[in-house]
């Protein structure tokens, strides 16, 4: 997979979009660039192929993640402690932040990479495309780069990571609650007729969960129809087109950077040119994403299903305790107790550029 666009594995995380997973929108620069460069490694997706080689003896595990979601995938199976490097847009769990950088999950730096010596390097699938698996294999070293363009693809990438590392426990309750969250969000939503609903991933330009992408399922499991039915997964779209299909819902994804910068930017869209002929917009349908979960095909997609199902259908659809946490907030995964972050050794360090 990709991460949605936006900035996370999605940029921060693409918006894919999957980097985190996809891209983020908003109006402040960094997280634009970020955005930006989650959207071209779109359209490398589907050059990248996992490695094959045997797993690396758990003990002596030293993993280096190039996506948001590898991350917060790697620390939620219970190996947090085998991390030694991560891209500069790998934030979840915060302790991550600690680790050196070694560029990001579209143009990572393979000498920095090198000097951390991982025995294992893991991210989003497709960003930088087969040669930087082929590069890091002429050193040695296993790659792991799965697809995740669906849950059924997340759970595999987390059971895989396990085995990898050693933590098959720890992936098989990562996985569980994922299942929890989806029980959930099915039995809460059943019966309720279905929302025609569009997932922005950005706004300018436009794009949107096409068919094919794992947000494209967390619409239709959270009791939603997705509008955009072809194109691809994350399709660049016109407001004109917009217009066109006219949703009942539009959930816009790139408002997680902040409800005061969010809230601001949406006021500006909503009397925006072409967007205010929407009739999502004139009737109060507009909804934010508040959340980047929804844009991380990892550990906490569960939450992105929760976050997706409450926007479509309002904050009081009623959810077990499997599926929310103290306050109706989605439970937050935890960094595994002990877990620990393994600093990069001396002379890795020194190395580095």
């Amino acid at each position: 997979m990709a991460e949605a666009p936006r900035a996370a594995d999605a940029p921060r995380a693409p918006a894919p979009p999957r980097p985190g997973a996809p891209p983020g929108a908003g109006s402040a620069p960094g997280h634009a660039l970020g955005r930006r460069g989650a959207l071209a490694a779109l359209a490398a997706l589907a050059l990248s192929a996992c490695g094959r080689r045997a797993p690396a003896a758990a003990g002596g595990a030293r993993v280096v993640s190039l996506s948001p979601s590898t991350t917060e995938a790697v620390c939620a199976v219970g190996a947090a402690a085998a991390l030694v490097g991560r891209s500069r847009h790998c934030d979840h769990p915060p302790e991550v932040l600690r680790l050196p950088s070694v560029g990001g999950y579209a143009d990572p730096s393979v000498e920095a990479i090198v000097a951390l010596s991982p025995t294992l390097v893991t991210g989003a699938r497709g960003p930088a495309g087969p040669a930087l698996e082929e590069t890091l294999r002429a050193h040695g070293i296993e790659t792991f780069f799965p697809e995740t363009e669906s849950l059924a693809q997340i759970e595999e990438m987390l059971a895989e990571l396990g085995r990898r590392l050693g933590a098959a426990p720890g992936a098989e309750q990562a996985i569980a609650r994922i299942r929890a969250r989806r029980r959930a969000v099915e039995r809460a939503v059943q019966g309720k007729p279905r929302v025609r609903v569009a997932l922005l991933f950005d706004t300018a330009p436009i794009f949107v969960a096409g068919p094919g992408s794992f947000a494209d399922e967390l619409l239709r499991l959270a009791g939603g129809e997705n509008a955009i039915a072809r194109g691809g997964a994350y399709p660049s779209i016109s407001v004109e087109h917009l217009l066109a299909l006219d949703p009942d819902v539009l959930l816009d994804g790139t408002a997680a950077e902040g409800a005061a910068q969010g809230a601001s930017r949406l006021a500006a869209l909503r009397e925006a040119p072409g967007w205010r002929s929407l009739r999502a917009v004139q009737e109060g349908r507009l909804r934010p994403l508040r959340t980047d979960v929804v844009l991380r095909p990892g550990p906490r997609i569960g939450e992105g299903l929760v976050a997706v199902a409450r926007a479509l259908h309002g904050d009081a659809l009623a959810l077990s305790d499997a599926a929310e946490g103290p306050g109706g907030e989605p439970r937050p995964e935890p960094l595994p107790q002990g877990a620990g972050l393994v600093p990069p050794s001396p002379s890795s360090t020194s190395r580095a550029p």
